[in-house]
C-alpha cells in the first residue's frame, strides 16, 4: 500500500505520499478542480496499480474534492483538524507550521494509525442530498431564531407594549405569526396605540388565527395601550423602520423554510430506511430526515451501535485517573446530529411508554432532565442501529420489554 496526506485550501492541495516504511514517494502541490484531480490520479498511478491500495488522509469530508477520492476507490480518512494538530507535536515541539509539513503528517497518520479513524464511506445520491437539505434547514431555523430575538431586543429599547402583548409568542415559529402581523401593521407605538379591536382582529386572522381571535385582539390593544415609557417621535420612527425591516426578513425567512421543508419530505420519502426511521417513536419527518441525513445509508460506516452512539455524541465519556473518575458529557461530535438526538428522546417521551419509564427512573435518581434526555438519546440510537441492521420495523415490546420485567 502507499499513504498519501492531502492538506487542502480553498485554491490548491498540496500532497505527499510515503510507502509503509515512511520514506516520501513524491511530494507536489495540486491546483482545485479537475486538472488537480487528474494530476493526483497520474501521481498516485505511478506507485500503486489498484485504488484499494491507496490510504488518504485529508481535513474534511465535505465536497466534490472529497466525493473524487472516494469514487475513486481510494480508502479515504477524514480527520478533525484538531487531531491533526496534536499529530504535528509529535513530529515537531518547535510551533512551525507550513502546508507541505502538514501533509507530510497526514501521510504518516493514515500510515500508521488509521485503524483508530473512521474510513469516509459511500453514502447513496439520496443520502448525501438529504444531508445538505436538512443542514440549510437547520441554519435557516437558528438564523431566524437570532433575528427573532434581535427583534426582541429592539422591542424592549423603545416598544415595551409590544413585549407585554406577546411575552410568550416570540420566538416560537407556530406562535409569533400573529406577533409579526401586528408589528408589521404597527411597529411604532403611536401605531400600536391607535389600532382598533376590529383592525387587530382582521391582522390575526389575515395571519392565520382562526380560534379566540376577539379575544385575542381585546388582550393585544389593551397591551398596546398600557402606560410604558416612550421614546421621542423621531427616534421611534427610526425604531420603526428596524422593526419592519426586521419583521419582513424572518417573514421570508418562513417562506424559505416552508419551501424547505417541502423538498425535504420529498427526498425522506424517496429513501427505503424512512419507513424504519419513521417507525421510531417522537420522530416526524424533519427530525427523522435529519437522523438520516447526518447517519449516512452506508451501514459499513458503523462496526457496532457503540460506534453510532459516539458518532451521534450521546455515549457519555468516562474521564479516570488513579482514583479519580468522572463520567461526563461528549461535548465533541456531530452538532447537527446531537441537536436532532435531543428533540427525537423529548418527543419519544409522549409516545413511548417505555422511553418515559426510563427518564423517569432517571429522574428519580437526581439526574437532571438535559443529561436524562442524553441517555434515554442513548438508548434510542442503539434501538435504531438495531431495527437497520435487521430491517426490520420499530416494536415497543422488542426495544422495552426486558426493562419492565426487570
Amino acid at each position: 500500500m502507499i499513504f498519501v496526506g492531502d492538506d487542502w485550501s480553498v485554491e490548491h492541495h498540496d500532497i505527499e505520499i510515503q510507502d509503509d516504511q515512511g520514506r516520501r514517494l513524491a511530494k507536489r502541490r495540486l491546483p482545485e478542480g479537475v486538472k488537480g484531480i487528474v494530476e493526483l490520479h497520474a501521481l498516485v498511478a505511478a506507485h500503486a496499480g489498484n485504488p484499494a491500495e491507496v490510504a488518504l488522509a485529508i481535513e474534511t469530508d465535505r465536497g466534490l474534492w472529497p466525493a473524487a477520492l472516494v469514487a475513486a476507490g481510494y480508502q479515504v480518512y477524514a480527520v478533525n483538524p484538531k487531531m491533526v494538530a496534536r499529530y504535528r507535536e509529535r513530529h515537531s515541539s518547535s510551533g512551525a507550521k507550513s502546508d507541505p509539513a502538514d501533509a507530510a503528517v497526514l501521510a504518516d497518520l493514515v500510515r500508521t494509525d488509521r485503524h483508530k479513524h473512521r474510513q469516509v464511506t459511500g453514502d447513496s445520491e439520496l443520502a448525501e442530498g438529504l444531508k445538505m437539505l436538512t443542514r440549510a434547514h437547520q441554519r435557516l431555523v437558528w438564523s431566524r431564531h437570532r433575528q427573532v430575538q434581535q427583534l426582541r431586543a429592539v422591542l424592549r429599547e423603545f416598544y415595551p407594549a409590544a413585549l407585554v402583548a406577546f411575552a410568550t409568542d416570540l420566538g416560537d415559529r407556530d406562535g409569533d405569526r400573529d406577533a409579526l402581523a401586528v408589528l408589521d401593521k404597527a411597529p411604532t407605538p403611536a401605531a400600536g396605540r391607535g389600532l382598533s379591536r376590529s383592525s387587530i382582529a382582521a391582522v390575526l386572522r389575515r395571519a392565520g388565527r382562526r380560534r379566540n381571535v376577539e379575544l385575542k385582539a381585546a388582550e393585544v390593544q389593551a397591551a398596546l395601550r398600557s402606560e410604558q415609557l416612550v421614546p421621542p417621535e423621531t427616534v421611534a420612527r427610526a425604531y420603526g423602520a428596524v422593526v419592519r425591516s426586521t419583521v419582513a426578513v424572518i417573514a421570508e425567512m418562513d417562506r424559505q423554510l416552508d419551501a424547505l421543508e417541502t423538498e425535504l419530505a420529498d427526498h425522506f420519502g424517496r429513501h427505503p430506511d424512512a419507513e424504519i426511521i419513521r417507525s421510531q417513536p417522537g420522530l416526524g419527518v424533519l427530525v427523522g430526515a435529519r437522523l438520516l441525513g447526518e447517519f449516512g445509508d452506508d451501514l459499513g460506516r458503523y462496526p457496532d451501535a457503540k460506534a453510532r452512539r459516539n458518532y451521534a455524541g450521546t455515549s457519555p465519556v468516562t474521564v479516570a485517573s488513579g482514583k479519580l473518575r468522572v463520567v461526563r458529557a461528549r461535548y465533541v461530535g456531530n452538532h447537527y446530529l446531537t441537536d436532532a438526538c435531543y428533540w427525537w428522546a423529548f418527543c419519544a417521551l409522549a409516545q413511548s411508554a417505555g422511553a418515559r419509564v426510563y427518564y423517569d427512573q432517571l429522574r428519580a435518581r437526581k439526574i437532571d432532565h438535559p443529561a436524562a434526555l442524553r441517555a434515554l438519546a442513548n438508548r434510542l440510537v442503539g434501538i435504531l442501529d438495531g431495527c437497520l441492521r435487521a430491517r426490520t420495523l420499530y416494536d415497543e415490546e422488542i426495544a422495552w420489554g426486558h426493562r419492565k420485567a426487570a
